[in-house]
């Protein structure tokens, strides 16, 4: 009798097994992919358009030559003028009209200055008196010591045009390290999607051996418990395909942070694209292509070309603090005239000529030159700090280039032996299901079988995306950027 009750508590267990079965097949049964393929070189071409990180950082060098312009400014011409008068008690005690016009020259600091004066009254102060029809000039000013070589506005200058290029390396970083974190993304959702697709490969397999070994027990040729052992398999597989169906979408979510259109709006990644299908196929590296990167990042690393960008502005105002160390001797000289129009009749004596002249001279020196040699001192110090940082910079960047290159050339090795070793668990598992059809093995072998070949599979699809991530790391190390 108590055999009688168990057999009919299998045989009832069994039933209800093969109806939730059904229920679950129909539920997470998929169409073949039939999506849209979004390559990686897709994906470049929409970020590089529309990412917004991109786009500010092009404003990098646009605001650099904003620096450039506002440092031109002091090459300016400058124009002043002014005007004052006092009137009182039926007096004119003075009236003082003063007009200049300065410019700026690059040649030696100096500058080319312009100007007429008319200053009149009774009280008018008889070193700057003028007649009625004033006085018009003509002159320079030179410095002889301090600023004839490089002077404050030319330092400023030069040290913002090389700053353009400490912007465009700045630029490039952004935009590498954008790219970088896309390309990351990108590959984690292949890895989310592969797995997916695995274990949904995975569950289908488990429902098609449930439904065989319910018909098989059935006709009587398998036991009950048989099937209860398929349905268990089945149901670890499903929660395993519902675990990796959040991890989809999650990175489904996440590589649409870099969709936008070209208004500016953000967009999603449609539900039906399926990323680009590798087949265990990756692009292999030699050495010829690790030379160039070295080579390359050599020379073009966006970090490199900051701190070299440094290197010349300090050059340029380690010039500039050592000019700061002369005395400063300015000499200016100016034609002065009655001439008021270039048609009006002036005698010889009051026009343009070496006898109708200003001239000045001013000197100055600090007798310990303490804040000059502190200066100078200082930017010494910087350039040698920058020189080490430098050195170290350029050993760790070639070195992290070298050290992708070992990470790809071992993730190669390894795939080649993974790629072996899922057609060797192949094998096993036919040989398995051969032997399970002649009663030769269980059910329980089969299912660990199957299991590790397709945890094998989803590490080689692991694998595969560590190897592309690695990829981009390697160019990303070297400063530049994967092309396609």
């Amino acid at each position: 009798m108590k055999k009688q009750k168990i057999s009919c508590h299998i045989k009832s267990l069994f039933w209800m097994l093969l109806l939730c079965v059904t229920a679950a097949s129909a539920q997470n049964k998929r169409p073949a992919d039939t999506g849209k393929v979004f390559s990686l070189e897709d994906l470049q071409v929409m970020a590089f358009r529309y990412h917004p990180i991109i786009k500010q950082a092009s404003l990098l060098t646009d605001a650099a030559r904003a620096n450039v312009l506002q440092s031109l400014g002091y090459f300016d011409p400058t124009l002043k003028a002014n005007f004052n008068r006092k009137a009182f008690g039926n007096t004119d005690y003075y009236n003082y009209w003063t007009n200049e016009l300065k410019v700026p020259l690059w040649l030696a600091g100096a500058d080319l200055k312009v100007g007429y004066d008319r200053n009149a009254g009774t009280y008018t102060n008889p070193e700057t008196r003028t007649s009625l029809s004033g006085l018009s000039g003509v002159g320079l000013s030179i410095p002889l010591g301090a600023g004839l070589i490089i002077d404050a506005r030319r330092s400023t200058l030069r040290q913002a045009k090389i700053m353009l290029r400490y912007a465009e390396a700045e630029r490039v970083k952004q935009i590498n390290t954008t790219w970088y974190e896309i390309a990351k993304d990108y590959w984690e959702w292949y890895y989310a999607y592969k797995q997916l697709r695995l274990t949904q490969e995975g569950v289908d397999l488990a429902q098609t051996r449930f439904k065989a070994v319910s018909n098989q027990t059935q006709l009587g040729d398998k036991a009950p418990i048989d099937s209860v052992e398929a349905y268990v398999t089945v149901q670890e597989r499903i929660i395993q395909f519902e675990k990796n169906k959040i991890e989809l979408a999650n990175a489904r979510l996440i590589l649409s942070n870099h969709l936008w259109n070209n208004e500016g709006n953000p967009m999603e990644l449609p539900e039906d694209a399926v990323p680009e299908l590798l087949d265990g196929n990756v692009q292999q590296v030699n050495k010829l292509v690790l030379d160039t990167l070295v080579s390359r990042a050599a020379d073009q690393h966006p970090e490199l070309v900051k701190l070299r960008a440094k290197g010349g502005q300090l050059a340029v105002e380690r010039l500039y603090r050592q000019e700061m160390l002369k005395p400063k001797i300015n000499i200016s000289g100016t034609l002065i005239s009655s001439r008021r129009s270039w048609n009006s009749y002036v005698p010889d004596y009051y026009d343009f000529g070496w006898a109708n002249h200003k001239i000045g001279l001013e000197f100055s020196f600090p007798l310990f030159l303490r804040a000059e040699r502190g200066k100078l001192r200082e930017v010494r110090i910087k350039q040698q700090e920058l020189d080490y940082d430098l050195q170290q910079s350029g050993r760790e960047i070639r070195n992290n280039v070298v050290a992708s290159y070992n990470s790809l050339k071992a993730y190669e090795a390894q795939l080649a032996v993974q790629i072996q070793s899922i057609r060797n668990q192949t094998a096993l598992l036919k040989g398995e299901t051969t032997k399970f059809d002649l009663g030769e093995s269980t059910l329980f072998l089969i299912n660990s079988r199957e299991t590790k070949l397709i945890d094998m599979r989803i590490k080689l699809e692991s694998m595969i995306a560590a190897y592309q991530k690695t990829l981009a790391e390697l160019y990303y190390k070297a400063g530049t950027r994967q092309t396609f």
